[in-house]
């Protein structure tokens, strides 16, 4: 009797929820007359994501390219309504000249349960506005450039690992090595630690760094769609021991440089500098608007030789560059890797045809009205702006699954219009630290295309296949080359 009472008033609390959610919060594009995709309850227009069925560029590149002529197109993520930005005016709009009514991103942002949530990507309003600027100078050409050293150390070592591998003749996946590559290079500029990460695969810091992006599809789903959820049961997004392994880590390496009074031309210093005067010494006033880590650039680089082992002839006219530029100067420089043209287009069309966040995500901070349209955008509407979608749009760039670094000629890139091409955004919220991204992943390909020539192997998938479970674009088995000695 009690189990039968206990299984009624179940069916009623959901069929209770389930009205709710179809006629109140799931009316919420209808009352306003915009164009939208019908939900499902409870998940609204993410259940792939959820289920982990898609990975989220995808899903949403999927959405722009069949509703694309709304130029806006209501959905639901979960219990939320998200506006999605098909038109690049509109896009424009969002990012730069109503930023002050969409200047914050909407995901989840707790440092009481995450501390590493706590970062200048995901913080709101004015935290992230004063962070901006004090973090800004850090990534100046000059002091950027104040660090080539510690690129040219670990390319050196990730040649000297390649030599191996191309002796034994045995095909290696990239992404790994790469990803090895970059974290040697970030844990030495940023903290000035010497991880080798390039000779102990396993280490201590690659399993951290590899827990950041190990996530289950319904926390992802969470952490850039419905925040809410994480804040109510308060989950973090990283775990525990992985916040309080990095956080160890620094205040060690704060503590040991103060003690003894060690300066270094690395970020620790300039975050010294930051925590002890509040600000940094500035070089020069060019201010950097870009941005970088070791997961974007060792995707790039990923790619990037999946691509050129597959395109033998623009891998050979890269290498021509290459060769050119380091016979006429003797050696690798700042100066000379900033002066490959090619090398820069080969990148930008890696970076275009795989951007490393595929989609852009904005909350709406004040109530606005979108110009050119009949929509007024709420306070509390989430911003999707679907990148992959724009990016691989045939109507923006023809034949867009086709490899071409041409497209980034000057001519062909002053005919697009300026926000069909974002790989670290724009406005104000641009990724701040791309710089030094495109560099690491410059020195890297120009260290191995010196001494090597790439194959595709078998064992990779042609077309390469996403990972569904990963926030940024990562093949999902991998991408194997064979090394050849050139």
């Amino acid at each position: 009797m009690v189990l039968a009472e206990l299984i009624g008033a179940f069916i009623v609390i959901l069929s209770v929820v389930y009205i709710y959610y179809k006629y109140v919060i799931f009316s919420f594009w209808h009352k306003r007359g915009v164009f939208y995709i019908e939900p499902v309850v409870p998940t609204g227009n993410v259940t792939p994501l959820v289920t982990g069925k898609a990975q989220v560029g995808v899903h949403f590149q999927n959405v722009y390219m069949k509703y694309k002529d709304h130029r806006a197109i209501g959905m639901y993520t979960f219990f939320k309504p998200n506006l999605l930005i098909a038109d690049l005016d509109l896009i424009r709009t969002v990012l730069t000249k109503e930023f002050k009514s969409f200047h914050d991103r909407g995901m989840f942002c707790n440092e009481k349960v995450d501390p590493l949530s706590g970062n200048l990507f995901l913080m709101p309003g004015k935290r992230w506005r004063n962070m901006r600027v004090k973090m800004t100078p850090t990534f100046t050409s000059g002091k950027i450039k104040q660090m080539f050293f510690i690129l040219k150390e670990c390319s050196e070592e990730l040649i000297k690992h390649l030599e191996s591998i191309a002796q034994i003749k045995e095909p290696i996946e990239v992404k790994d090595t790469f990803a090895r590559y970059t974290t040697d290079i970030i844990m030495s500029a940023a903290f000035g630690i010497k991880s080798n990460c390039m000779e102990e695969p396993n280490n201590e810091y690659r399993v951290q760094g590899n827990k950041i992006f190990d996530i289950n599809s319904f926390k992802l789903a969470c952490t850039m769609f419905a925040p809410q959820i994480m804040d109510f049961f308060s989950i973090p997004y990283t775990a525990p021991s992985l916040a309080k392994f990095y956080m160890n880590m620094f205040r060690e390496t704060v503590e040991y440089r103060q003690a003894h009074n060690i300066i270094r031309h690395d970020f620790v210093n300039l975050l010294i500098q930051l925590m002890e005067r509040g600000y940094v010494d500035s070089e020069d006033d060019e201010t950097s608007n870009e941005s970088a880590g070791f997961e974007t650039s060792a995707t790039t680089m990923t790619f990037a030789m999946y691509e050129l082992s597959q395109h033998q002839d623009i891998q050979d006219k890269l290498r021509k560059e290459i060769d050119e530029m380091l016979a006429k100067h003797g050696d690798l420089t700042y100066e000379i890797v900033n002066n490959m043209t090619y090398l820069h287009k080969v990148i930008s069309e890696t970076l275009r045809k795989y951007p490393p966040l595929p989609v852009l995500n904005r909350i709406c901070t004040q109530e606005t009205d979108l110009p050119t349209t009949n929509i007024r955008v709420s306070k509390g509407t989430l911003i999707t702006i679907p990148l992959l979608g724009l990016h691989r749009d045939p109507s923006i760039y023809p034949n867009p699954d086709k490899f071409d670094p041409e497209r980034f000629n000057a001519d062909k890139v002053k005919e697009r219009h300026s926000y069909a091409y974002m790989p670290f955004g724009e406005g104000p919220r641009n990724c701040i630290g791309a710089r030094f991204g495109y560099l690491q992943t410059k020195v890297g390909l120009v260290s191995i295309l010196s001494k090597y020539k790439f194959e595709l192997h078998s064992r990779t998938s042609v077309p390469l296949i996403f990972n569904e479970r990963s926030v940024t674009l990562a093949a999902k088995s991998g991408v194997y080359l064979i090394i050849k000695p050139r």
